[in-house]
């Protein structure tokens, strides 16, 4: 009978670091979903991450330790949290 390891794994650390709007680094990922020169989606420990921006293309995916390096022209950095309720937010409070 295989050993199963029944203990949760701690969440991997996630992190991210712009340089410039030209050099993105990213720390956490556990998977990247899909990637051209504009949009780059990927799974990380803290839910989903899209980053948009031009000419955009991975240096170095190193999924063993989590971390992504991006260079291109970054314009946006986005969490896409589709499970999460988001009525609960500050605007939504504001105008109640």
């Amino acid at each position: 009978m295989p050993y199963e390891d029944n203990r949760m794994r701690p969440e991997a650390a996630h992190h991210i670091i712009l340089e410039e709007r030209e050099r993105l680094s990213v720390s956490g990922v556990e998977e990247v979903e899909s990637f051209d020169e504009n949009t780059i989606v990927m799974s990380t420990s803290r839910g989903t991450l899209v980053i948009r921006g031009e000419n955009l293309h991975i240096e170095k995916l190193s999924l063993d330790g989590g971390d992504l390096k991006v260079e291109g022209d970054i314009d946006a950095l986005t969490y896409e949290d589709g499970g999460r309720d988001r009525s609960g937010g500050l605007l939504a409070r504001l105008f109640r």
